[in-house]
């Protein structure tokens, strides 16, 4: 059919009309572009029985990068999922590990028990990113969503005055859905817990099973402490669309009071320092007794202590022969994970491997120092006590934008500047690499996520004022966000 001029004028009345304004950019809600070139991480979920294999192995091979899937199970688990044979690892729950060591991305996944997320890459994808020196941190990111954060596992402690701070509404039109609403300042809120979040788990218990009334019993019951499992209601979604379980080994940990501990031990003239003993239990756990001042002592080790790894390899299944055999091999240096006999049984009521949270002391000591969060916190109280000046920063946007990058420690809250654009407006008011943001717009956002952060900064149109104070010494693992 011929297109006559009045075909056209009626087909295309139904189309928005715009001016392009290079000002706005891909900003204009009618422009869209795509890079095709980059990458598209996939999400496999796999789920096993008990005793089964997931149906794949993961290897290094010499002069090729990353984590390698190889040898999947026609019909597997594995395969079943998704997983290719030469797909790259770049997540496991929710973890990056494309720069972790072969041995703890292992780990990791022997830990998810019978259910485990893994976001893979095409091999042929990855050989080209790697070339092209793409950030796949951030692709990686950017394959859930802008929205999408992760659970969170959240151990709250009863205030003598308020309580839990905590209560639960059942979200209309889904059953055994429940929402929270909080006691501003309260416990709940302290431990990590957000308005607004949907519950997931309590104790152990999923949720989605339980009636109001049970859930309410269930809280009656649970005395001064409560361990939950919470998640925001767009992320929520994201995890339904993929299929994704929300599980607490994806979350982020706030504020549980037990933590394994990973401690780095150097052999002194007289040996380490400590004795090993098998506590004639049904479990059968190996005890550690310690020297005063020895280097088993400096390095952190306590009395009555469990060990869970000897050099990173799990002792459950080791006689008591064989570990300390392992510890005689081990030479001059070894490495124990531990946790407390309470710490034990905290996870093991739930069901949970004390592992899954497990604290590095020498990483752990160099996120606190390179915190935002921690950093934020301790200018602002020099800036209170006066031996600190922070800056307030006024800044209009340009067409080149507010000229500066925000970056932060992943899954952490707290945010500092990562990148000033040279003749922009940061650079014009004062913004230097390294400042922690305290304050958005009057709002303080110490203790506040990099998405937050940068909502509040939207709000503020194109006049943005930032309260900083300077911190050189930021942390080289950063989300970078333009601005």
């Amino acid at each position: 059919m011929p297109l006559t001029d009045a075909f056209v004028k009626s087909h295309f009345s139904f189309c928005r009309k715009f001016t392009f304004n290079p000002k706005e950019g891909i900003d204009n809600p009618v422009m869209v572009i795509t890079d095709e070139s980059a990458p598209s991480p996939r999400l496999c979920v796999l789920k096993r029985e008990d005793r089964e294999s997931y149906g794949f192995q993961l290897r290094e091979e010499k002069d090729r990068k990353g984590h390698i899937i190889r040898n999947v199970v026609p019909a597997g688990v594995a395969e079943r999922s998704g997983l290719q044979d030469g797909d790259r690892l770049l997540e496991v729950n929710n973890c990056y590990v494309d720069d972790v060591p072969h041995s703890e991305v292992a780990r990791k996944i022997n830990l998810s028990g019978n259910q485990i997320c893994l976001l893979v890459l095409d091999g042929d994808m990855y050989e080209r990113a790697m070339s092209q020196g793409q950030d796949l941190r951030g692709a990686a990111r950017v394959s859930k969503g802008e929205g999408y954060k992760s659970p969170r596992l959240c151990h709250i402690t009863r205030d003598p005055v308020s309580g839990l701070g905590i209560n639960f509404i059942p979200v209309e039109g889904e059953k055994s859905c429940f929402s929270v609403t909080l006691v501003q300042g309260g416990a709940a809120e302290k431990a990590g817990v957000r308005k607004g979040d949907h519950l997931v788990w309590m104790n152990g218990v999923t949720v989605s099973d339980l009636t109001h009334s049970a859930l309410r019993r269930m809280m009656k019951k649970c005395g001064n402490h409560i361990t939950i499992l919470v998640i925001d209601s767009e992320s929520k979604k994201y995890c339904m669309r993929q299929g994704m379980p929300i599980l607490p080994t994806i979350a982020v940990p706030h504020n549980l009071p037990h933590r394994a501990r990973r401690l780095h031990l150097d052999c002194g003239s007289e040996g380490y320092g400590f004795l090993l003993r098998l506590e004639k239990t049904p479990s059968g756990h190996t005890r550690e007794l310690v020297d005063s001042g020895s280097p088993a002592e400096r390095a952190g080790m306590k009395d009555g202590e469990v060990l869970l790894e000897v050099n990173g390899e799990l002792v459950g299944t080791l006689k008591h022969e064989d570990i300390v055999d392992r510890v005689r091999l081990s030479g001059k240096q070894i490495s124990f994970t531990t946790i407390t006999q309470l710490g034990l049984e905290f996870y093991t009521q739930f069901g949970l491997s004390p592992l899954l949270f497990c604290e590095d002391d020498a990483d752990e000591k160099e996120r606190e120092s390179s915190s935002p969060t921690c950093a934020a916190e301790e200018l602002l109280q020099r800036d209170m006590h006066g031996s600190c000046k922070s800056r307030l920063c006024s800044l209009q946007k340009s067409p080149l934008g507010f000229g500066f990058n925000l970056g932060c420690v992943p899954q952490r809250p707290g945010t500092f500047i990562s990148q000033v654009t040279s003749g922009g407006s940061g650079q014009h008011v004062g913004l230097r690499v390294g400042d922690v943001v305290l304050e958005v717009n009057g709002q303080n956002v110490i203790d506040k996520y990099l998405e937050d952060v940068i909502m509040l900064m939207k709000e503020g149109g194109h006049f943005i004022s930032l309260l900083v104070a300077d911190k050189r010494d930021s942390s080289d693992n950063e989300v970078k966000i333009n601005l």
